[in-house]
């Protein structure tokens, strides 16, 4: 019995998704698990790309055998049931990795439609517990396993260590930053009065911003180099319209997702700062590296009140987070727990 990966052309690899799914290649390969399909490409063009993914999903057929493991990354557009049975027809195992679920984000699929194509896997590795237990009450019946959150691969590392003294607190956003998809971030200028907002990223729209004495763009920086020259101490996860409710798609789906860019804050030695109903605060709350707010209002009170202790006692714990998702823990063991689970109830 052998264990698997499947690759395929991705367009680019800097997008938050395609990094996430590239890094779990990687560790994957360094774990011994083979590439089922062919190698890794990166080809824009799209036909070129159509073609080089579906010659990577035929050849699965002639590389495994009756109970091999292979582990396939979802979303995996059109190919994904096609896939699957290809796997189960050669007596093979599946175990699916959530990235995104298309029919709760960007509404491209019925719920019913995305539950009938998951439940082509034998075992699930989905984010948290709140996105298994949303799963659950929409049908979907296989095992699951929570990641925890993502890993992130770099070779850039961080080594500020500014001044935490409670004056002038640091916080960063890094993502899209146009009026669309963040529009909380246009009217939090008259809010913020003891702390400093940094933003990177693409689309920012300064002209709608009435106060800008707090706010400093800093454009987009790629990834890599972000990691290793901020110099902040706190990094922020909010989407949405509002300044005291993640709301709107992109905010509700805070309730279900760990999203790629707290494993990005963690490589950059950042603590967290997060809605408390986001589903990732559970992970930040129990390993003690951020604070869980009820809305970005607060921060102007919550933030002065933190000692340098209590700083220095995340900043701790987000180093030792920060070690594990360098090296590729958390897919590992989600992948080791589903790996025992299907040996022990499947024949």
């Amino acid at each position: 019995m052998a264990e698997f990966y499947l690759s395929k052309n991705y367009n680019n690899t800097t997008s938050a998704g395609n990094k996430a799914k590239t890094d779990i290649e990687r560790i994957l390969s360094g774990s011994g698990y083979k590439n089922a399909g062919l190698a890794q490409t990166t080809h824009s063009n799209k036909i070129t790309g159509f073609i080089l993914t579906l010659a990577g999903v035929l050849k699965v057929f002639f590389t495994i055998s009756a109970g091999d493991t292979v582990v396939v990354q979802y979303p995996f557009k059109k190919y994904y049931s096609f896939v699957c049975n290809i796997i189960h027809f050669r007596k093979g195992k599946v175990i699916t990795v959530i990235h995104d679920l298309g029919a709760f984000r960007r509404k491209k699929l019925t719920i019913d439609k995305e539950i009938r194509r998951l439940n082509h896997t034998d075992i699930l590795v989905v984010h948290n517990d709140n996105m298994q237990d949303w799963l659950q009450q929409q049908g979907y019946t296989k095992p699951m396993i929570s990641l925890g959150i993502f890993d992130y691969l770099s070779a850039s590392e961080n080594e500020k260590t500014p001044l935490f003294d409670g004056q002038l607190t640091k916080v960063i956003y890094a993502g899209a930053l146009s009026y669309r998809k963040n529009k909380y971030l246009y009217n939090l200028d008259d809010k913020i009065s003891k702390w400093q907002f940094e933003l990177y990223g693409g689309g920012f729209e300064e002209n709608k911003i009435k106060n800008k004495k707090h706010f400093k763009y800093n454009g987009f920086i790629p990834s890599d180099q972000l990691i290793e020259q901020v110099d902040a101490h706190f990094g922020l996860i909010w989407e949405g319209e509002s300044t005291s409710v993640c709301s709107g798609n992109f905010g509700e789906y805070l309730k279900l997702n760990n999203p790629h860019k707290a494993s990005l804050y963690i490589r950059c030695n950042l603590p967290l700062i997060i809605w408390e109903e986001a589903a990732l605060a559970t992970f930040v709350s129990e390993n003690k590296i951020g604070i869980c707010i009820r809305s970005l209002e607060d921060l102007d009170v919550v933030l002065p009140a933190i000692s340098a202790e209590m700083y220095a006692e995340m900043k701790k714990n987000i180093k030792k987070i920060n070690e594990r998702i360098s090296s590729g823990y958390y897919i590992n063991k989600a992948l080791s727990d589903a790996e025992k689970y299907l040996n022990e109830n499947f024949t």
